[in-house]
């Protein structure tokens, strides 16, 4: 008996060693997979918010579909019975299978209603050893169109292709990680298992990304650029907004875009962002950098006298005015005011080649802003050593010179900001998936571009182009104003000249003036209705946008120097001159009628008599401030009212 239970004791130990040794490993892993199973985790990509903690991007987990080749006992049967609920055909399915090995993708991030009739079907018909699902980040733009250019959009496998989403895609994008959970007898994970592991999640991906936009802003912009492309018919639109006093960027915006949720719908073309991928010739809105230049090197004052004779011949180059016509006797005031290619070409060779690159680069032209954008361009600048006179003559008016649009913005907040430049930025905070702040953006100051007194006379001078000037198409009643208007030809694709009828029209601005809040720039590439120039397209959608922002942002009215300006002058003409028609005195001549004229005939009508001729509105003139046949001083500026025909 005692033999035969130490047989018994000996063939336990025997087979218990043989389990534990032998067979213990396999052992395990079969308990393991009874109680559960190894599922890749997806934690989703992180939030792309506003300033306001507005959602624009974000991401919801969905089920992907898989087929395990291998295992598929009836491939005709499952593409038969598949097909119909996840819209696919059975051959595109069938496909699938033929791939062959252990895993196929099937269809990838499924609406829930299909989830819900798959995982039916597969318990129904027992598929649960050749099909299965994965969970899938899908990305979603809850404000479509919004921003698109900016925010740009997330393609398979959860990388960014464009905008934020592509030059933030290391620190949004989810994280996978293979992770045990404890599943059903179908193999499901229990819910309590897959949302423990979301709620611990503490990796180095999916953060939260805070933009310094405001979408209500954002959605005044774009309202008002799909009313300019109702209204101009152009090839595209875009506009920045910037806070001149930190260098974040409030809106950003072109047309066409696309949306987001659905970019494979688009040409390619419309998911650019041209607010910095776009190179143009700025044409007049330049010329606030010139201004500040020569100012700044004392070759010129507000008061300095040019004689405009209309046109000057540069190194074989001719350079004219806008109107083809001549100004006469002029301050450098009127000269800024109206924008005068003569005045500024003579200006930038007093300048010459190298302080006037020098300062292009002082406010931040030839190398890309570092903006948390992708794609930046960097502009074109001449080497000055390379450049003739005419190439200097034609910088100083705009041309000869390639500018990207928050390069053009960010130069003109400088001088909005006491003439210090900001480093601009459109991210303003970045936190981690557990909510703590991983970076935090602020104001950063690049270097001072001119003298505080150099930029308030600066300042000065382009208040008036909207007061009484060439912008004035962009005042708002009780608002003070500064800014430029740029009309510039396109350059042909090849680079050789400019193309005939084909212009970029601009205006660039900020206000208030005495406490500068807003930057405002509008883009108007290759308009279709035959009016091309900046201050008679491009400053009245400036106009509504600084109309909407005043009254968003809570923006007080402020007394405007130049208001009534004119009015005031007109009703005091008469009483110091009077209707003359006897021997006209030495330094004296008589106002022309300049009824009827075109701006063009107003103009040189007025050369011809010694006067200035300060036009408004477009067409043909109806009115002017002082009247006919009155003796005034040679050199007078008179105010020609111009209307178009009905």
């Amino acid at each position: 008996m005692v033999y035969i239970l130490g047989a018994l004791f000996g063939v336990m130990v025997l087979r218990y060693a043989w389990l534990q040794l032998v067979q213990g490993d396999s052992l395990a892993q079969r308990m393991r997979e009874q109680v559960g199973s190894d599922f890749a985790i997806q934690s989703p990509r992180g939030a792309i918010l506003d300033r306001n903690g507005r959602e624009m991007a974000v991401s919801v987990m969905t089920k992907s579909l898989y087929v395990d080749p291998n295992h598929v006992k009836d491939p005709d049967e499952l593409a038969a019975n598949l097909a119909p609920l996840i819209n696919m055909p059975e051959q595109e399915i069938l496909d699938d299978i033929n791939v062959g090995g252990g895993f196929v993708w099937i269809k990838r991030r499924m609406e829930h209603d299909e989830y819900e009739q798959v995982r039916a079907m597969i318990r129904e018909n027992e598929y649960t050893d050749c099909l299965g699902f994965r969970d899938e980040a899908k990305r979603y733009y809850p404000n479509d169109m919004l921003a698109a250019n900016v925010i740009g959009f997330v393609g398979t496998d959860d990388k960014g292709l464009d905008g934020i989403e592509q030059g933030l895609d290391s620190l949004l994008k989810g994280e996978v990680k293979e992770k045990f959970l404890t599943t059903d007898r179908q193999n499901r994970p229990i819910l309590d298992s897959i949302f423990s592991s979301q709620r611990s999640y503490q990796g180095e991906y999916c953060k939260s990304v805070e933009l310094t936009l405001d979408s209500s802003i954002q959605f005044i912009v774009e309202q008002e650029l799909d009313r300019a492309m109702a209204e101009n018919n152009p090839k595209g639109i875009t506009c920045v907004v910037m806070d001149p006093k930190t260098g974040e960027i409030l809106a950003m915006a072109s047309r066409p875009s696309y949306n987001p949720n659905r970019f494979w719908d688009y040409q390619p073309e419309v998911w650019k962002n041209k607010a910095v991928s776009f190179i143009y010739e700025p044409g007049s809105t330049f010329k606030s950098v010139v201004a500040a230049a020569a100012l700044q090197e004392k070759v010129v004052s507000p008061n300095q006298v040019f004689v405009d004779p209309g046109y000057v011949m540069v190194s074989g180059r001719r350079i004219q005015n806008w109107s083809g016509t001549s100004f006469g006797t002029v301050t450098f005031t009127d000269v800024v005011k109206q924008s005068l290619n003569t005045g500024f070409a003579q200006v930038g060779l007093r300048l010459g080649a190298h302080k006037l690159t020098e300062y292009a680069k002082l406010f931040g032209f030839g190398t890309p802003t570092g903006i948390e954008l992708p794609g930046e361009e960097s502009g074109l600048l001449f080497n000055p050593d390379d450049m003739r006179d005419s190439d200097t003559a034609t910088m100083s008016i705009g041309q000869s010179i390639a500018v990207t649009p928050l390069q053009l913005i960010t130069a003109m907040s400088a001088i909005a900001n006491d003439g210090v430049l900001l480093k601009p930025h459109i991210v303003k905070t970045i936190t981690n998936a557990d909510g703590s702040v991983y970076e935090e953006k602020g104001t950063t100051e690049v270097r001072r571009t001119i003298e505080s007194a150099t930029d308030k006379t600066l300042v000065g001078l382009l208040e008036q182009v909207v007061a009484s000037g060439g912008g004035k198409k962009a005042a708002v009643k009780g608002y003070r104003i500064a800014g430029k208007t740029g009309t510039a030809q396109k350059i042909r694709p090849d680079g050789t000249g400019y193309m005939d009828g084909r212009y970029i029209a601009s205006f660039c601005g900020f206000a208030p003036v005495e406490d500068p809040r807003v930057t405002v720039l509008v883009i108007i590439d290759d308009p279709g209705t035959g009016n091309y120039y900046g201050g008679q397209i491009a400053a009245p959608v400036a106009k509504r946008i600084f109309t909407q922002l005043f009254r968003y942002m809570h923006i007080e009215p402020s007394s405007d120097p130049f208001a009534g300006m004119n009015q005031k002058a007109a009703q005091a003409k008469p009483k110091t001159t009077a209707t003359y028609t006897g021997e006209v005195p030495e330094g004296k001549v008589v106002v022309p009628d300049f009824s009827g004229k075109s701006l063009r005939e107003a103009a040189q009508l007025a050369s011809e008599r010694g006067l200035s001729c300060d036009p408004e509105g477009s067409g043909y003139a109806v009115s002017q401030n002082i009247p006919a046949n009155t003796l005034v001083d040679k050199g007078t500026s008179v105010t020609v009212t111009f209307q178009s025909g009905g």
